[in-house]
């Protein structure tokens, strides 16, 4: 459905998966637990001033009864006769005793699941950005983002306020059905006859209205959707004069959500008139046979009292506990996707910078040998097939071929993002296995044809390849670049925001960033994946000439499909379908008339 490209209606937290609380749940729960242990004791006073607080609580009603008996002159225990003043007293006492300790509580509770949460959300993006990439290549970026933000709040809410409201809400309950007892079985045993009804009733009607109201939230989508994709393609529309077609496919999905809702509001109603009428039903069932109770002698006005706001209490704790309990679900739910993270194999990197340093210099040799490659998303698919290449430390080696023949798998490969099923690839005649992730990284440098720039200043793009960078090594690798310019005719300069993806920039000022970025690394290895292929005749030759510059004195791969580009390469690699067909020079490849690169020079020529 169209509601799964774009914006569902619903919040993240409203989209969190439930998951069904048993022994399974509970063990994958447990993984996080460990995340807890530093906090335990504080944890533990955490509770135990949530107690005490909960219990000081079920003190009140006690009090509130005894103090309406002592006005009467009636006294609630035989052994005890305190006046109004002592009970008044005693009340104000233990409300600042559960103040004081709800204080704490709250603070204690927030505290442990701030640090417990911050632990947790930085071990998970940790694993995330060092998991291989083919994790990426199935799933989608939405998708981990929500594993960072919305299961992590559910859980952090979990342990804030659930998890408390839970252990306060069972304690008030215990306590209370216990003192409702204690007070008058027989009107306790009355209120018991009553509970079934509305707990099936609630039960009924809660699922039934749940159901509409999503289905509400996916028409809402629906027409959400419409809005989105008219808007993006306002162009369209106009240009077909479909402004009245596409706002009465709007108003068909609004009628259509209104119909729902309306159907939502009867039953909502309906349960809340029913609701309302067992409740104070109840209530007045309640004080009737209390009121006949007290009248034939049997309790006082007080016990009275004092046996309706226990009643309020046990009611009040009941009627929370399903959305406590959702509550719970949701956060086993997102505790299970976060767990998933952090059980996921990761590449080998350390969290050290100083230990990601690059421990072995590459002179820049490379070697592909007899090299097998299928994705692991696509096995049965064999992109290369028994690849072999050389390339000298200093050659400017080209790679060429039909679209699909595996030219950006091989800058893959040698980024060592994914590792070949058979044959080796090797730096310095050494196999790529020898060398820590890190260092091969460390030391080969890539620009794309399409650059992802961060979104913050000029400056620190350029310095993502070299961290700890000078100002004056930034501004060199600029100049080098042919990016100093028009940096400097920007109102900020080097501090200029180039905003989402650099978007604030044209595709030409964007790949010299990324030159002047690979220069600032200094890498053995360079690879030019279709660098200039979408830029004007200007931005090609100012991105060409800081090329040059790049490309001096270290190893090149250069990958292309405008063969005008690559005529000065000391090697043309020619693939076709993940096989190495021709290699040479442009000299030699052109002479060979049955060649596949003298075709395409001459259907480049040609066009």
């Amino acid at each position: 459905m169209a509601r799964n490209r774009f914006n569902s209606g619903t919040t993240p937290e409203e989209e969190l998966p439930k998951a069904k609380i048993n022994k399974q749940t509970i063990k994958k729960a447990e993984g996080l637990l460990v995340y807890l242990k530093p906090y335990r004791w504080k944890f533990i006073i955490g509770l135990a001033f949530l107690f005490i607080s909960s219990l000081t609580g079920l003190a009140f009603p006690s009090l509130l009864g005894a103090m309406i008996d002592a006005a009467q002159g009636k006294q609630k225990f035989e052994f005890i006769h305190p006046s109004i003043n002592a009970l008044g007293y005693a009340a104000f006492i233990i409300l600042f005793i559960q103040s004081f300790v709800s204080f704490f509580r709250v603070k204690l509770f927030v505290e442990v699941a701030e640090k417990t949460i911050a632990d947790v959300r930085r071990d998970t993006y940790f694993r995330l950005i060092t998991l291989p990439m083919d994790f990426f290549a199935n799933r989608r970026v939405g998708e981990l983002n929500s594993r960072l933000s919305a299961d992590l709040s559910q859980i952090q809410d979990t342990l804030t306020t659930t998890l408390a409201e839970m252990v306060r809400q069972i304690v008030l309950l215990v306590g209370g059905i216990a003192f409702l007892v204690f007070v008058s079985h027989k009107l306790t045993l009355f209120n018991l006859s009553i509970l079934p009804v509305l707990v099936i009733s609630a039960i009924f009607f809660g699922r039934t209205i749940r159901k509409i109201s999503r289905q509400a939230q996916d028409k809402l989508a629906d027409s959400n959707t419409v809005v989105q994709e008219t808007l993006q393609g306002i162009a369209n529309v106009k240009a077909f004069a479909n402004e009245a077609y596409e706002s009465n496919r709007y108003d068909r999905n609004l009628r259509e959500v209104v119909e729902i809702a309306l159907k939502g509001a009867t039953l909502r109603g309906g349960f809340a008139s029913f609701i309302i009428f067992c409740l104070f039903g109840a209530i007045v069932g309640v004080i009737w046979y209390g009121s006949t109770l007290v009248l034939h002698g049997e309790l006082s006005v007080g016990d009275l009292t004092t046996y309706i706001l226990y009643s309020m209490f046990v009611g009040a704790a009941m009627g929370t506990f399903p959305d406590l309990y959702a509550n719970v679900q949701k956060a086993l739910g997102a505790t299970e996707r976060v767990v998933e993270i952090l059980s996921e194999k990761s590449e080998d990197i350390s969290i050290n910078i100083a230990e990601n340093a690059t421990k072995e210099k590459v002179k820049g040799q490379l070697t592909f040998s007899d090299v097998h490659f299928a994705y692991p998303s696509r096995k049965e698919v064999e992109v290369l097939k028994g690849l072999s290449f050389n390339a000298n430390a200093g050659e400017k080696v080209a790679i060429v071929g039909p679209s699909g023949a595996g030219k950006s798998t091989i800058a893959s490969l040698i980024l060592r993002f994914y590792e070949p099923q058979q044959g080796k690839i090797l730096f310095d005649g050494k196999p790529a296995s020898d060398y820590a992730l890190t260092c091969i990284r460390n030391q080969v440098a890539i620009v794309p044809q399409d650059v992802l720039l961060f979104g913050g200043t000029i400056r620190e793009n350029i310095a993502y390849g070299k961290l700890n960078a000078t100002d004056e090594e930034i501004i060199n690798s600029a100049k080098q670049a042919n990016a100093h310019n028009f940096i400097q005719n920007l109102p900020e300069g080097y501090n200029t925001i180039v905003g989402d993806r650099g978007m604030k920039l044209s595709g030409g000022q964007r790949q010299r960033i990324a030159i002047a970025r690979a220069l600032l690394k200094d890498p053995a290895i360079l690879i030019l994946d279709e660098a200039t292929s979408s830029l004007d005749s200007e931005s090609e030759r100012l991105v060409q000439e800081a090329l040059e510059i790049l490309m001096k004195n270290r190893t090149s791969i250069i990958i292309a499909h405008r063969l005008s580009t690559i005529r000065e390469a000391d090697k043309i690699v020619v693939l076709e379908k993940g096989k190495v067909i021709e290699s040479g020079t442009h000299e030699e490849l052109i002479q060979n008339e049955e060649g596949l690169y003298r075709y395409l020079s001459q259907l480049q020529f040609e066009a």
